[in-house]
């Protein structure tokens, strides 16, 4: 099975100077942990809920005055529409995250895939597998 069968296509995203107070609305309003960060229709890096905790409220920072690009972490790691969900899955595990980007040939965001949707997709093993690894590393 490929990752463009049960990836979740619909996504939004941010771009860098967006307010965190208003990415983190955005989050609230698509019920998600999790939002990619674009420049110039390019993904530049990724935006998480803890990202927002560690990297502002718990420093002190108001979220109304800080923006995306001051919270994100940088270094995007993505997934291919094409590739397997079991090499994704391995993939996933090696990162240590739960959700990753994924992107097409042209590397231009199509979907998310998170380990919730390789499981309720019929790939429990797989989406265990990389939680165990995941886990260990916490």
């Amino acid at each position: 099975m490929k990752i463009q069968e049960i990836m979740t296509k619909t996504v939004d995203w941010v771009s860098a100077d967006t307010a965190l107070q208003e990415a983190a609305r955005k989050m609230k309003e698509d019920d998600v942990g999790f939002l990619p960060i674009g420049e110039n229709d390019r993904l530049i890096g990724m935006l998480t809920d803890r990202d927002i905790v560690l990297n502002c409220v718990a420093e002190g920072k108001d979220p109304s005055t800080q923006t995306a690009r001051d919270a994100m972490h940088e270094g995007v790691r993505y997934l291919f529409e094409d590739q397997d969900i079991e090499e994704a899955a391995d993939n996933m595990a090696k990162n240590k995250v739960r959700r990753m980007p994924v992107v097409n040939k042209d590397k231009r965001l199509v979907g998310i895939l998170s380990l919730g949707d390789i499981a309720a997709h019929g790939q429990q093993d797989c989406a265990g597998r990389a939680l165990e690894e995941i886990a260990k590393a916490a």
